[in-house]
C-alpha cells in the first residue's frame, strides 16, 4: 500500500519536476557543529552526493529568493519532502529513502510503534531518554523508480535555516527502518550510536509538549531525532486532515484515512472529484464529527450515506450545487447538532434531524425548506430570495425552541408571518427583520425579544413603537435608515443600546431605560429635541445634530458628552452639565463648532476636560469647575470677559483670544500661562501660587498695577515675558522684588530708560533681553560692569539697541561671566577689536604670552586659567562693524559659536579661539582678509563673499578639524577648485560650492 505526503500535491507535474531533488537537499545545512564524521570510502558515491547538493543548493536558492519577495501563501505541510509510502534517512547532506516500508500491522499503535523503534538501545528504552542523531552512516539501495517517487514528492525549500518539511507520519516498524537495533550499515559505516545525544524527555512528556505544536511545528519536530519523529505522527495530533484548496487525487485521499481512521474534522473545500473524495470520507472515517464542503457538486448519494457517519454532529457546505437541481434533496441525520448550507444552489431540500440546534440556510436559492427539527435553536434564512412569505412562515412556525431567528433580506416576509411566528416561538429572543419592506409590526406582540434589528424597513413608522413597547425584556434596538420614523418613545426597563442612524424624518427622541448604556444618534436631520432618562449611560454621542434645539439629559452616571457640530444648541444647554443639571458625574464634554453659543456658564464639581473649538460667538465665559484640568480655546476669537474661578487648570493658553479685556483666574496648580498677543488685556486677577511661566507679550494695556498684583499672588515665577507691554514702568518692575526665584526676564521693545529698578529687585536673573529699548542711555548699563550687579546674569540680548561703541566695548571687557551676548543690527558697533594695546580690554587682562596658550603641552592650562566665560556671540546685520580682532590675550577660551553674518562693510576678520566650531561670514560681501587660527573649528559659512580663493585656503589651512565649508555665491571661488581645498585642508566632508565656475 502506498501512503501518501499529506496534502504535497501539485496540479502541474511541472512543478513536481523542479522539486526533484529536494528531498536531497541537506536538511542539515548548518552542520558545523555536529560530532562525528561520515566515512565513505566509495569515492564514485561521494561525486554522485557532492553533485546532487550542488542541483539541491541551486533550488535552495532559488526558494529562498521566492520566499523573500513575500511569498507568504505557503501552505501547511506544502514543503514535505518524504515520501510517505516509503521511510527514509538522512545521511551526511544527502537523503537516502529506504527499499520500501512495511506497513504496520493491524491495531498497532503509534505508541507501540515509537517503542519498537528505540529497541536498538535497551538501557535508553528503560530510561525512556529521546536519541538525537548528529550524523547516520546508514544505507540502503532503493530502486530509480522508488528514489523518483520521494524526491518527486517533495517541494521548495523552507527559508533561511536550511531546513524543510520532513513526513509527519511514519511507517511504524519494519525489518528494513534505518534505524531498528540489527539496522546497522551495510557497508561497513559508522553506526548511529557512536552519534548519539541524550535528551531527558520521557515519551509522555514529549506526547505532552507536541500537543502544543501547529502541524507545521509539528513538521520541523519530526526531522530531529527517531523518537521525535514518531512522537510527532501520533494520531492525537491529526485527528483534524484540512485538504482546503488541495489537488489530491481519490488514491492519495484513500490513503490518508486508512492511514488516520481515527480523524474527527475533515476539509475538502476546493478539491477537485469532491463527491467522491467525501464518499470515501464518509465510508471510511467512522468517527468524523465535523465535515467541511465547498466548490463543487454533491450528488444525491451523499446524502443518503449520510447517515452512515454516524458520529457527524457538524456539516458546513458552501459554495455548492445539491444534486441535480430538480429533486429534493434531503438531510437526515440522528447526531447532526451544527448544518450550514449557505450559498448553495439547490431547488428543495428537506431537513430532519432530531438533535440540530444551529441551521444556516444563507443565500441559498432554494424555493422550499421542509424542517423537521424540534429542537433547533438558531436559524438563519438571511437572503433567500427565493423563499416565499408562506414557505417561510412554514419553515419556521415548524420549530417551537427557536431563540434566534435571521430573516433579513427576506422581502416577502409580511407582519402575518411574524404573528404566527410569535405564536408559536414563544422563546424567540433574538429576531433580525432588516431590509424587510413589508414589516411594520402592527399587532405584533414579541415579548420575549431581547434584541431586534429593523434596519433599512421601509414600514416603520412612529406606530411601530407600540410593538416594540410591548417587548419588555428587549435589551438591544437597531432601527438604521427607517426613513418613515418620526418618533421613538420607549419606557423599557430592560433596554441597553439603541442606534438611530440616517432616519431622515427622525425628529423626536424619548427614551426612559434605566439600564440604557449605549446610543448611537447620528446624520438625522430632523432632529430637535431629545430626551434620556438613564442611570447606566456613561457615553454620549451626538455629533452633527444641527437642528437640536433641546436637550434633556438625567443620567447619574454619565461621564462623556460630544456635542460636536450641533450648531443649533443655545446657552441653556450650560444649565444640563452643571450642578443640579442631570449630569453629576460628568467629566468630560466636547461642544466644538456650537456656532449660536454666546455666554458659557459652567458650575461642576466633576467637569475634567472641556472643548469649545471654533464657538466663534463666545464672548464671555465663566467657569467654576475645581477640577477642570484641560480646556482648549482654539476659534474663540470674540472672546472679551474669561473667569476660571476655581480651576484645576496646571497650563492655559489665552493668546488665541484677541479680544480679551478681562481676565480672572484662580488656579491653585497652575504651572504656565500664555497671554501672548492679548493687546487689549486690561484687567486681570491671577491667583496661581505655584506658577513659574507667565508670557504677556503683546499686552499693551497691561499696567503696573496688575503686574504688582500678580507678582504678589504668583511669588514662583521663573520666566516673565513682558515684550511689547509699554505700559509697564519703574513702579511694575520694582514690584519683581517678590519673586525671588525669577531667572528669566524680557523687556524687548518697551519704552524703558532706566534698569535701575531690575538691577535692584533681580538678583538672581540669569537671563535679561532688552532688544531694540531704544530709550536706554548709554550708562544705562554701568551698573552691569561698575558696581557688579546681577553677579548671576549669562545672557544678555541687546540686539536693535542704541548704545554707543565705547558701552559695548566696556561691557563686553569687564562682564566676563556672561556666557550668550547679542549684538544683532547695533547700528553704533564698529569694530570688535580686543586686540587694541591702548583698549580697556588688554588693561583688564594679564598680559601672559599668547604662544605659551597655544602650545600642545598647555592647552589645558588656559581654559583653567581664563575668566572670560563667552561661548556664544552674535552680531549679525551690524552695518558698520569693519574688522573683528580676537587675539589670544583675549582670553575668549570657551567661545565656541561667532555669527558675524549681513554686516556688509566688514572688511577683515583675525581669530585666534581656540574652542571655536561655527563661524558664520555669510553676506559678509566686503570681507578681504581672513585669518583662522582655531583648531577646532568645524562649520565655516562665506556664501555670497568676495573674498579671494587664496586667502580661503590660507585660513582654513590652520583648521585641523575643519568638516563643512560654504563658498556659494562667492564670484571669486571657482567651482572646479575644491580640490585645492581639500588638499590643503584634508579634514573637509562637505563643501557647498556654486554649480557653475567663476
Amino acid at each position: 500500500m502506498r501512503i501518501w505526503c499529506c496534502l504535497c500535491f501539485s496540479d502541474d507535474e511541472e512543478d513536481d519536476n523542479q522539486r526533484k531533488g529536494a528531498m536531497k537537499e541537506g536538511f542539515l545545512e548548518n552542520v558545523d557543529d555536529l560530532e562525528g564524521n561520515i566515512v565513505n570510502d566509495d569515492d564514485d558515491e561521494r561525486e554522485e552526493e557532492e553533485e546532487a547538493t550542488a542541483t539541491v543548493a541551486a533550488q535552495l536558492a532559488l526558494n529562498l529568493n521566492r520566499q523573500k519577495q513575500g511569498d507568504e501563501t505557503l501552505l501547511l505541510f506544502e514543503e514535505m519532502v518524504t515520501a510517505m509510502r516509503c521511510d527514509g534517512n538522512w545521511d551526511g547532506v544527502t537523503w537516502r529513502p529506504l527499499i520500501r516500508c512495511s506497513r504496520p500491522s493491524e491495531g498497532e499503535t503509534s505508541a507501540s510503534a515509537s517503542i519498537a523503534v528505540e529497541g536498538c538501545d535497551h538501557h535508553d528504552s528503560h530510561h525512556k531518554r529521546a536519541k538525537v542523531y548528529s550524523a547516520s552512516h546508514e544505507r540502503t539501495s532503493c530502486s530509480s523508480a522508488e528514489t523518483d517517487f520521494s524526491i518527486n514528492q517533495g517541494s521548495s525549500i523552507l527559508p533561511n535555516n536550511g531546513m524543510f518539511y520532513h513526513n509527519f507520519m511514519l511507517n511504524n516498524g519494519g525489518d528494513e527502518h534505518p534505524f531498528d537495533a540489527n539496522g546497522g550499515n551495510d557497508e561497513g559505516g559508522l553506526r548511529t550510536e557512536d552519534f548519539e545525544i541524550r535528551m531527558d524527555l520521557t515519551d509522555d512528556l514529549l506526547h505532552m509538549v507536541f500537543s502544543f505544536l501547529d502541524h507545521r511545528n509539528l513538521c520541523y519536530a519530526a526531522m530531529v531525532c527517531r523518537q521525535w519523529r514518531a512522537a510527532s505522527a501520533h494520531e492525537d495530533f491529526w485527528r483534524c486532515l484540512n485538504f482546503e484548496n488541495r489537488n489530491i487525487s481519490l488514491e492519495q485521499f484513500e490513503d490518508m484515512c486508512q492511514r488516520y481512521p481515527n480523524a474527527t474534522e475533515v476539509n475538502l473545500s476546493g478539491t477537485p472529484n469532491i463527491h467522491l473524495l467525501v464518499m470515501k470520507a464518509v465510508i471510511s472515517l467512522r468517527n468524523l464529527e465535523a465535515l467541511t464542503l465547498a466548490k463543487g457538486q454533491l450528488g444525491d448519494a451523499f446524502f443518503h450515506a449520510l447517515s452512515e457517519c454516524s458520529m457527524l454532529s457538524s456539516l458546513d457546505v458552501n459554495d455548492a450545487i445539491l444534486g441535480n437541481g430538480i429533486q429534493e434533496i434531503p438531510i437526515n441525520h440522528e447526531r447532526l447538532r451544527d448544518l450550514k448550507v449557505t450559498k448553495c444552489r439547490v431547488m428543495r431540500i428537506s431537513i430532519r434531524c432530531p438533535q440540530l440546534k444551529n441551521l444556516s440556510l444563507k443565500r441559498s436559492n432554494m424555493a422550499q425548506a421542509a424542517l423537521n427539527c424540534p429542537l433547533l435553536h438558531l436559524l438563519d434564512i438571511s437572503s433567500c430570495h427565493k423563499l416565499t412569505d408562506a414557505a417561510i412562515r412554514s419553515a419556521v412556525t415548524s420549530c417551537p425552541q427557536l431563540e434566534s431567528l435571521d430573516m433579513s433580506n427576506c422581502s416577502c416576509v409580511s407582519d402575518e408571518t411574524l404573528r404566527e411566528i410569535a405564536l408559536t416561538c414563544a422563546n424567540l429572543h433574538v429576531l433580525n427583520a432588516s431590509y424587510c419592506p413589508n414589516i411594520s409590526l402592527e399587532s405584533v406582540r414579541l415579548p420575549m425579544l431581547t434584541v431586534l434589528k429593523l434596519d433599512n424597513c421601509e414600514g416603520i413608522t412612529s406606530a411601530s413603537m407600540a410593538a416594540i413597547a410591548h417587548s419588555y425584556m428587549l435589551e438591544e434596538l437597531e432601527l438604521d435608515n427607517c426613513h418613515m420614523l418620526t418618533l421613538v418613545s420607549l419606557d423599557l426597563p430592560r433596554l441597553q443600546k439603541i442606534r438611530l442612524v440616517h432616519c431622515r424624518k427622525f425628529a423626536d427622541l424619548n427614551v426612559q431605560c434605566f439600564m440604557l448604556s449605549s446610543i448611537t444618534v447620528s446624520n438625522c436631520a430632523a432632529l430637535h429635541r431629545i430626551n434620556i432618562s438613564s442611570n447606566s449611560l456613561q457615553k454620549l454621542a451626538l455629533q452633527k445634530q444641527e437642528n437640536l434645539t433641546m436637550l434633556a439629559l438625567q443620567c447619574q452616571c454619565l461621564q462623556e458628552v460630544d456635542l460636536t457640530d450641533c450648531a443649533s444648541l443655545t446657552n441653556s444647554v450650560c444649565n444640563i452639565f452643571s450642578d443640579g443639571g442631570g449630569c453629576p458625574m460628568l467629566k468630560a464634554l466636547v461642544m466644538d463648532n456650537c456656532e449660536s453659543l454666546t455666554a458659557v456658564q459652567f458650575s461642576s464639581t466633576s467637569l475634567v476636560s472641556l472643548s469649545l473649538v471654533g464657538c466663534r460667538a463666545i464672548t464671555t465665559l465663566d467657569l467654576a469647575c475645581p477640577c477642570l484640568e484641560k480646556i482648549c480655546l482654539d476659534g474663540c476669537d470674540h472672546l472679551e470677559r474669561a473667569s476660571f474661578c476655581p480651576a484645576a487648570l496646571r497650563s492655559l493658553n489665552l493668546g488665541i483670544c484677541p479680544k480679551l479685556n478681562t481676565l480672572r483666574i484662580d488656579a491653585p496648580y497652575m504651572v504656565s500661562l500664555e497671554l501672548k498677543g492679548c493687546g487689549v488685556l486690561s484687567e486681570a486677577s491671577i491667583n496661581c501660587p505655584l506658577l513659574t511661566s507667565l508670557d504677556a507679550s503683546f499686552c499693551s494695556q497691561l499696567k503696573d498695577d496688575c503686574l504688582s498684583a500678580t507678582t504678589s499672588s504668583c511669588p514662583l515665577i521663573e520666566s516673565l515675558i513682558l515684550m511689547s507691554c509699554p505700559s509697564i514702568g519703574s513702579d511694575g518692575l520694582f514690584s519683581l522684588r517678590w519673586l525671588p526665584n525669577l531667572t528669566t526676564l524680557d523687556l524687548s521693545y518697551t519704552f524703558l530708560t532706566n534698569l535701575q529698578p531690575v538691577f535692584v529687585s533681580c538678583l538672581q536673573l540669569k537671563v535679561l533681553k532688552l532688544q531694540a529699548c531704544k530709550y536706554l542711555a548709554d550708562s544705562s548699563l554701568e551698573p552691569l560692569y561698575k558696581e557688579f550687579a546681577l553677579q548671576e546674569l549669562q545672557e544678555l540680548d541687546l540686539s536693535y539697541g542704541t548704545l554707543c561703541q565705547s558701552a559695548i566695548e566696556e561691557l563686553l571687557a569687564y562682564c566676563t561671566h556672561l556666557t550668550h551676548v547679542s549684538l544683532n543690527g547695533c547700528i553704533n558697533m564698529h569694530d570688535l577689536n580686543w586686540g587694541s594695546t591702548g583698549g580697556r580690554l588688554l588693561e583688564s587682562l594679564s598680559t601672559d604670552n599668547a604662544s605659551s596658550m597655544f602650545s600642545l603641552e598647555n592647552i589645558n592650562e588656559p581654559v583653567e586659567q581664563a575668566n572670560r566665560l563667552l561661548q556664544n556671540l552674535n552680531c549679525v546685520g551690524c552695518p558698520n562693524i569693519r574688522k573683528v580682532l580676537i587675539p589670544p590675550p583675549a582670553r575668549c577660551f570657551h567661545l565656541s559659536s561667532l555669527n558675524l553674518s549681513l554686516s556688509a562693510n566688514l572688511k577683515e576678520v583675525d581669530l585666534a579661539c581656540f574652542n571655536l566650531s561655527f563661524l558664520n561670514l555669510s553676506n559678509c560681501c566686503s570681507l578681504e582678509v581672513l585669518k583662522l587660527e582655531c583648531p577646532r573649528l568645524t562649520s565655516l559659512f562665506l556664501q555670497s563673499c568676495n573674498i579671494e580663493e587664496e586667502a580661503v585656503e590660507t585660513a582654513i589651512s590652520q583648521c585641523s578639524m575643519l568638516e563643512t565649508l560654504d563658498v556659494r555665491f562667492c564670484p571669486k571661488i571657482c567651482s572646479m577648485s575644491m580640490g585645492r581645498l581639500r588638499a590643503v585642508c584634508q579634514s573637509l566632508k562637505r563643501i557647498f560650492s556654486s554649480l557653475s565656475p567663476a
